[in-house]
């Protein structure tokens, strides 16, 4: 049996349906305008008229939420969190660590190997520090933090059943660039990240996209462009965006949209285990997180991820920098595909696996399916 939306408008990520069907199993089996479709005897047939329809969400940057952690390690834990997540839209998600100590990382990444096998949702790793700057160390633990090491980097990649796909370091560090050789042999994205790199330093990096845009990085200086600088005058960068208005404000975010454009620009959470959950008293990477008024923070005062929901940076970058939804789309699911080789995922086109929202007129969700099947809503 198929299940078969139909009147909705539907953004593929190629094209805008103004009154389409999308007819899928596990995988689209047809999409296109309503007046060329057909009924068959097996299809479920749902109309949804008024309603609007996008390719699931691709978060290559979460710690975590729901009250679990990734760098918890337990992979019960981690397809709970999962689960919850593809309630807000997500339907492929790269785990995400952080600075710790070595053990914490295997630990982690033997979890997460664990977790992937039963679950499809988990299409990578990321791997966020030891192998950061301390002056931008953010909320990652500056006692863990160390050198590019090709061999941990290495030993952690095996852990995870060779998953890691996206690795934050500073590329000014010592042995970057045998690092950075072992990455792009390997199939993992180098990205630039808690880094003092100058942009003289990153013209002969080889890192291709930048974890969180503005955040944790040497900033945009009149004499000195640095990590910010760098990401809006390189072209072929991909820049991560967190989204929620309090890591970036508003008008920084249509700057960087402005400059960079939707085909570069990747909409990330980097949320940690207190989202959805009640504001108080949480943990990250063993220190004290305060949750208050919508925003995580250290008790020093320094942000500590966001407990922002996927569905809300979809809403947000629209009002924050008027693009439309087919821009939104590009930068929440379209670009990460592309850039991670995810070719089953991040657009609505036969032949894909049927991850996919449905949203009401006004972009809140209705239901998503991952690999056809459908999940319930908690309200955002």
């Amino acid at each position: 049996m198929s299940i078969v939306l139909k009147h909705a408008k539907i953004y593929t990520g190629d094209e805008v349906i103004d009154d389409g069907y999308i007819r899928f199993d596990r995988q689209i089996e047809a999409v296109g305008p309503v007046a060329d479709f057909r009924p068959r005897p097996a299809d479920e047939i749902h109309v949804v008229t008024g309603q609007t329809i996008v390719p699931g969400f691709i978060d290559v940057h979460s710690h975590g939420g729901y009250s679990y952690d990734s760098m918890d390690g337990d992979p019960d834990q981690i397809n709970e969190m999962v689960t919850d997540m593809v309630n807000e839209g997500i339907t492929s998600l790269f785990p995400t660590t952080m600075t710790q100590s070595n053990d914490a990382i295997d630990h982690a990444m033997k979890g997460i190997a664990v977790a992937a096998e039963e679950n499809p949702v988990i299409q990578g790793v990321h791997l966020e520090g030891p192998f950061i700057a301390a002056i931008f160390k953010g909320a990652q633990p500056e006692k863990y933090i160390k050198d590019p090491d090709v061999a941990l980097l290495e030993r952690w990649n095996q852990l995870s059943g060779h998953r890691v796909k996206l690795i934050t370091y500073a590329p000014e560090d010592a042995g970057a660039a045998k690092f950075e050789s072992y990455c792009l042999a390997n199939g993992i994205v180098p990205s630039v990240g808690h880094s003092n790199a100058t942009r003289e330093q990153l013209l002969n990096s080889r890192a291709t996209h930048v974890t969180h845009l503005y955040n944790a990085q040497r900033g945009l200086r009149h004499r000195e462009p640095g990590v910010t600088g760098h990401a809006m005058l390189e072209d072929n960068l991909y820049c991560e965006i967190i989204c929620d208005g309090f890591h970036i404000v508003p008008d920084m975010i249509k700057l960087a949209y402005e400059q960079k454009g939707p085909h570069r620009l990747e909409l990330v959470t980097d949320s940690m285990r207190a989202k959805g959950m009640p504001e108080g008293v949480s943990e990250l990477g063993g220190q004290k997180v305060i949750v208050k008024d919508r925003q995580a923070r250290l008790e020093s005062g320094n942000l500590a991820g966001s407990v922002l929901r996927y569905d809300e940076a979809f809403r947000n970058v629209i009002a924050f920098t008027g693009c439309d939804v087919n821009d939104a789309v590009q930068m929440s699911a379209v670009n990460q595909a592309e850039e991670f080789g995810l070719t089953q995922k991040g657009k609505l086109t036969v032949g894909r696996d049927a991850d996919l929202n449905l949203m009401t007129r006004d972009l809140h969700l209705q239901a998503t399916y991952s690999l056809g099947r459908k999940f319930a809503h908690t309200t955002a």
